[in-house]
């Protein structure tokens, strides 16, 4: 800097800390707005619901995978090979929910199938539906080639399907765009009944019933697997003495048993011991209202309780005086007749 540019920076007010600036303008910061909505559960899935929880859900002896954080559906910290460490998220969730509304398919299609299916597509002599473990017919084998291969055709035309600009694909944009710009994976935009916001439309209510999909989904894959394995080892049909197929009262009283236990307890783990089963706060509340109502009915109805202990008293008083009536009538008559046949008898 010469010396009249050295001069004029440090003699003239217009010019301080070298900028052109006049000292006695003040600066003022914006302060950064935030969006409100984006904490809002409702408005978008929030992330990192189990930050606090160290072990995995699925398997408490083991730590939470780091990734597993619960903000995708279907997310109980389940992945002891690491898989989410090393493979694309997004991709891995599409792959098992593909799987599982195919799973979903067999699982009631393997079953119905050999309940009322056609014995010619079935295979063997026990006609046992027709599987890699169990085997084909040729006929089997071109419908099952078919059907295989009409599902492969689907996902190699899918598997690059944009859906951001579909009406379900604008919704998991906005309601994922806390995680990533992905949307949803499984998303094809097809929900004709509308069952898709049954739980609520909003990002929570979306999610739960995604949630719901994949517990589903789960479920059917490990069926249809332990269909394979039993067919196979047994050489029988899954339907065959299977009270889960069959007209019986034990497994709707099992559902009913399962969810009243629901209703009222729940299962927990804790670092010492597993499968503890504990009454929820809900639960204790639901036992107090039945409480009260039983005793309110009561009360209400003493009155009609007690009218129907006195009829039932009279009824009982007169059904008891016929019954005695009956019987002396019986016996007197009984009496006659035997004292007649003997009169017979004696005067012959």
């Amino acid at each position: 800097m010469d010396a009249e540019a050295k001069a004029k920076f440090t003699e003239e007010p217009g010019y301080k800390y070298g900028t052109d600036v006049e000292s006695e303008q003040k600066f003022k910061v914006a302060e950064p707005t935030i969006d409100p909505s984006i904490f809002d559960p409702k408005k978008r899935v929030q992330t990192g619901r189990y930050d606090e929880r160290e072990m995995s859900i699925a398997v408490p002896f083991l730590k939470r995978p780091s990734k597993l954080d619960g903000t995708h559906a279907g997310d109980v910290g389940f992945d002891p090979l690491g898989l989410s460490e090393n493979l694309d998220m997004y991709t891995m969730m599409e792959a098992e929910i593909r799987h599982s509304r195919l799973a979903m398919l067999a699982v009631v299609g393997w079953p119905l199938a050999e309940l009322m299916g056609p014995n010619w597509m079935l295979h063997g002599a026990n006609n046992l539906s027709p599987s890699v473990m169990n085997g084909f017919d040729p006929l089997s084998f071109l419908a099952v080639a078919g059907i295989f291969g009409g599902f492969g055709y689907f996902e190699y035309k899918t598997s690059l399907r944009r859906v951001d600009d579909k009406a379900l694909g604008k919704k998991h944009t906005e309601d994922m765009a806390n995680v990533w710009k992905y949307g949803v994976p499984g998303d094809y935009n097809f929900d004709p009944l509308n069952l898709y916001n049954a739980f609520g439309d909003s990002a929570d209510g979306r999610k739960a019933m995604r949630e719901l999909e994949v517990a589903h989904g789960r479920a059917a894959m490990g069926g249809i697997t332990s269909f394979a394995i039993w067919e196979a080892l047994t050489g029988h049909q899954i339907v065959e003495n299977n009270l889960l197929f069959h007209p019986n009262a034990v497994v709707p009283a099992l559902a009913v048993a399962y969810l009243a236990f629901g209703f009222f307890y729940e299962v927990e783990n804790d670092d010492q011991y597993l499968g503890q089963v504990k009454l929820t706060s809900e639960g204790a509340t639901r036992i107090e209202g039945i409480k009260r109502k039983a005793a309110l009915a009561a009360s209400e109805n003493s009155e009609l309780i007690e009218q129907g202990m006195d009829i039932a008293g009279k009824v009982a008083q007169i059904a008891g005086d016929t019954f005695s009536d009956l019987k002396v009538k019986y016996e007197s008559a009984t009496e006659d007749y035997t004292k007649s046949v003997m009169s017979k008898n004696y005067e012959k």
